[in-house]
């Protein structure tokens, strides 16, 4: 996650370097609601990269390799479900869902290291176009939710955006185009959505009905917030609308970036969880 910079290659946001749902896909009550209040220096405009709150944003995920290596984000759908970025490859009994992170650099955090049971990508995902970029995590065991640890809303099939709502998203990503390291903190910055039409100006026929594009405007997402949370408020709940997906090569704050539209894969995910 980032706040300057310049060049403009597609690239998948991800550091290749070393609404609780019932099983008919209801919504539950619970969801989307931090026990810690999330605090946003300005919702009504860009806001660049910033410490979160610890604790404020509890169904972010970090995904790690067995050696503690940070190399996608997710966020936690219920007890037992993280959804993320196909891109992002996660291997079942390979690689582990750490809850309750703020801290990458202390051990003193009472987190909750999961194995992968179950890893499930869109049938449809395309590497080469990156269209339907999701894949649906299995834990090992069910979450222990708490303060700390709790699930986002998930958009409905049928979601429907106010006018220009502002967006949050989050991860420990890199905060520059050039670096090579992820934040050590949770970062969280606020991004507008931005029209098909605007989007297509920057990319032109890569969106697809699958994608929803935001930023563009002084922030970023960047490599290692892959498979995040993009996130806005509704009806007093944070909802799950997209996917962190790509971007341009260096994060470029002034092209906006991709993710996975939440309410094209809906049906999807509703019955992955049924059946599953």
């Amino acid at each position: 996650m980032r706040a300057n910079g310049p060049a403009n290659c597609q690239s998948p946001l991800w550091d290749s370097s070393p609404c609780t749902l019932s099983r008919a896909g209801f919504r539950s009550p619970g969801c989307g609601v931090p026990a810690i209040r999330p605090v946003v220096n300005s919702l009504q405009r860009i806001v660049n990269g910033e410490n979160a709150v610890p604790g404020s944003w509890p169904w972010q995920v970090s995904l790690q390799d067995s050696t503690g290596f940070h190399f996608c984000g997710g966020s936690l759908i219920n007890q037992n479900w993280v959804v993320t970025a196909a891109h992002c490859q996660v291997r079942a009994g390979s690689h582990f869902a750490v809850l309750g992170e703020y801290d990458r650099s202390s051990g003193a955090e009472p987190v909750q290291v999961k194995s992968i049971a179950k890893a499930i990508t869109h049938p449809n995902w395309n590497a080469n176009t990156m269209n339907n970029d999701i894949t649906l995590l299995k834990l090992s065991s069910p979450a222990q939710l708490g303060t700390r640890v709790s699930p986002v809303c998930l958009a409905t099939a049928s979601e429907s955006l106010a006018a220009n709502p502002t967006c949050i998203t989050t991860g420990w990503g890199r905060t520059s185009g050039t670096g090579t390291g992820g934040a050590v903190r949770l970062q969280q910055v606020a991004l507008p959505l931005v029209t098909v039409s605007r989007c297509q100006q920057y990319w032109g026929s890569s969106i697809t009905s699958s994608m929803i594009c935001a930023g563009g405007a002084g922030a970023s997402s960047c490599q290692g917030d892959s498979g995040g949370p993009l996130v806005y408020l509704k009806g007093g709940a944070w909802t799950l609308i997209g996917i962190v997906s790509w971007g341009t090569s260096n994060c470029n704050v002034q092209t906006p970036a991709m993710y996975g539209r939440v309410s094209a894969f809906r049906n999807w995910i509703d019955s992955i969880l049924a059946y599953n």
